[in-house]
């Protein structure tokens, strides 16, 4: 399925799922200023907490949606898919000018 059309205020009620039918990690579209590529990171009975790209750029935004603003994707992203779990918070050190490895964050 490529990039749905149809705006959520339009969408058939009978076609959207139910927020808590989503799981961590489903690869989802959302409607965000047009739809956008994104990834499930929570479900509730309310609404979905999705990582999406905002833009046509590899940056990511992170926001809550309800049911009607969210539906299956099929197509992949490479920007989001097969992601490493916590790759956000996971940083590599740099070496130091002289060759040593610098610590990112304070010393301890």
């Amino acid at each position: 399925m490529s990039t749905p059309t149809i705006a959520p205020p339009l969408r058939d009620p009978a076609d959207v799922a139910p927020a808590d039918s989503y799981h961590k990690a489903d690869p989802v579209w959302v409607y965000r200023d047009g739809w956008r590529a994104g990834v499930i990171e929570a479900a509730s009975p309310q609404a979905v907490t999705v990582t999406y790209r905002p833009g046509t750029h590899f940056g990511t935004g992170v926001d809550t949606f309800t049911a009607s603003y969210v539906t299956s994707r099929a197509d992949e992203d490479p920007a989001l898919d097969n992601r490493q779990e916590n790759a956000l918070a996971y940083r590599r050190p740099r070496p130091g000018r002289d060759g040593a490895i610098t610590p990112i964050g304070p010393l301890r």
